[in-house]
């Protein structure tokens, strides 16, 4: 056998060893998306989700950006941020809006050490890219810099010192502006988010997302603050509904620390105006963003929020921040 032939065959056998993934995949949202009912295919038509992650990536995925594209706009769902925290996407959306025409996919690029940290040059570079499909823009997420980091001397990526942004970070914001794209905070801390959207406002960023406080223990007040500046904030479906760490129905919320009464308190305290509802999922152990989605907005309502502050939330203010107002919705 040449050394041709061997890499050829090489190539085939990878390529025949991720199909059953795939065709897995692919029959799953399939299946999921026949069960959908009327109801719920009303309450998900024209969403637009900030926060999808998908394959391929630096870590399994429950589907990859393709599968999830192709079903999300079968489910009527407008457009997508094509999230990795550690790969930017670019090409990914400008490859996927090629293949499902009518969806509005994004790409991303985060700020982590994967692409260097806080790096400005990175930034220029994919907000080049055929298409100019990069919208989102985070500060550091899974190389945020927090006391845990801190205790056990885990390299981190700062973007403050002493209480003052960085000028790199500072450097990345003025691109952001350039560039007219979206201004994510990360997983940083509360002080530092605050910092971050204060800058923001000063410099008259148009686009800015606070990345589910919530979770980064950010306090209503704190919220109320980050919405004051003008920034949406960022709530997630996938902590709020109930799965098994293989993604199956369980009783239990996963996390449990994530109620969905908890998220009741930040719509009644911060205002439905403010936030935006996305999804975060893609793990292989959360369950599929369908069901997943009718499932966090039947938590949601049972609760007493209204479809009219879904729609605000999941639809209308995630289109605004994206600048899709105009643009129609997907069929």
């Amino acid at each position: 056998m040449t050394h041709r032939v061997w890499i050829r065959f090489v190539f085939l056998s990878m390529i025949l060893s991720l199909l059953p993934g795939a065709l897995r995949a692919q029959t799953n949202l399939a299946a999921a998306l026949a069960k959908l009912t009327p109801a719920e295919r009303a309450e998900v038509k024209g969403i637009v989700d900030i926060h999808a992650h998908g394959g391929p990536d630096y870590i399994p995925r429950r589907y990859d950006f393709l599968d999830y594209a192709k079903a999300a706009k079968a489910a009527g769902f407008r457009g997508a941020i094509m999230k990795s925290h550690e790969v930017p996407t670019a090409q990914t959306a400008y490859f996927v809006r090629k293949l499902v025409p009518g969806f509005a996919a994004f790409g991303t690029l985060v700020m982590n050490r994967s692409v260097g940290g806080i790096n400005p040059r990175a930034l220029e570079i994919q907000a080049q890219i055929q298409g100019h499909y990069l919208k989102f823009v985070y500060m550091p997420t899974q190389d945020a810099e927090t006391p845990a980091k801190h205790e056990k001397n885990i390299p981190f990526v700062p973007v403050s010192k002493n209480g003052v942004l960085l000028p790199e970070v500072i450097e990345v914001m003025k691109l952001i502006q350039k560039y007219d794209l979206v201004f994510a905070t990360g997983h940083v801390q509360p002080p530092d988010a605050l910092l971050l959207v204060h800058k923001a406002q000063e410099m008259g960023l148009k686009r800015v997302s606070v990345t589910h406080p919530a979770l980064e223990g950010t306090t209503i007040p704190q919220m109320v603050e980050e919405a004051s500046t003008g920034a949406f904030l960022e709530i997630t479906c996938n902590q709020i509904i109930p799965t098994n760490q293989d993604g199956t129905d369980k009783i239990l919320p996963n996390p449990p620390a994530h109620q969905p009464q908890e998220y009741i308190d930040i719509i009644k305290g911060v205002g439905a105006e403010h936030l935006i509802l996305s999804g975060d999922f893609g793990r292989p152990d959360y369950i599929s963003f369908l069901p997943g989605w009718p499932m966090a907005i039947a938590a949601l309502k049972k609760l007493g929020v209204t479809q009219a502050q879904i729609d605000i939330m999941a639809k209308k203010n995630p289109a605004h921040l994206l600048g899709l107002d105009d643009a129609p919705p997907a069929k």
